[in-house]
């Protein structure tokens, strides 16, 4: 069974079909109760670095270098990243986070590193993510 990982930015409304909302944030979002957030599990220790989230600051021409830092950030956090692969083995995962940016943030990055962690476990090759084909389409 291939089970789908969601991001989802965590002040749009909870859905049935969501599974297990996960939040990977150091800290918890402004402003949103623990009831209407909905989150089963908050993994703080998967989130950046606290060095690494100030010096990207959202800043869209660190993305690129924001990415590559946090993978390696996550390399470093396996037991942290096996339990939510063991946890896509059940039902779907969405990933929450608070930024405003739904492209370019922490959740997309952590994202795209488990599918591709979890199709290299089943001998897969794995596919981009919806925001890698769109930054590789050709431009007219």
């Amino acid at each position: 069974m291939d089970v789908e990982i969601r991001v989802k930015r965590i002040y749009d409304e909870a859905a049935a079909d969501d599974g297990l909302r996960v939040l990977v944030e150091r800290l918890w979002p402004r402003g949103m109760s623990k009831e209407r957030a909905a989150v089963h599990l908050w993994l703080r220790e998967i989130a950046p670095s606290v060095q690494l989230r100030r010096w990207f600051g959202h800043d869209p021409s660190r993305w690129t270098e924001f990415r590559r830092r946090y993978r390696r950030e996550l390399d470093a956090r396996e037991e942290a990243v096996e339990l939510i692969l063991e946890r896509c083995g059940r039902s779907a995962v969405t990933l929450l986070y608070s930024a405003r940016d739904r492209e370019r943030n922490s959740a997309v990055v952590l994202g795209e590193y488990l599918a591709e962690r979890k199709s290299r476990r089943a001998g897969a090759r794995p596919e981009r993510s919806p925001i890698e084909a769109q930054a590789h389409k050709r431009k007219p």
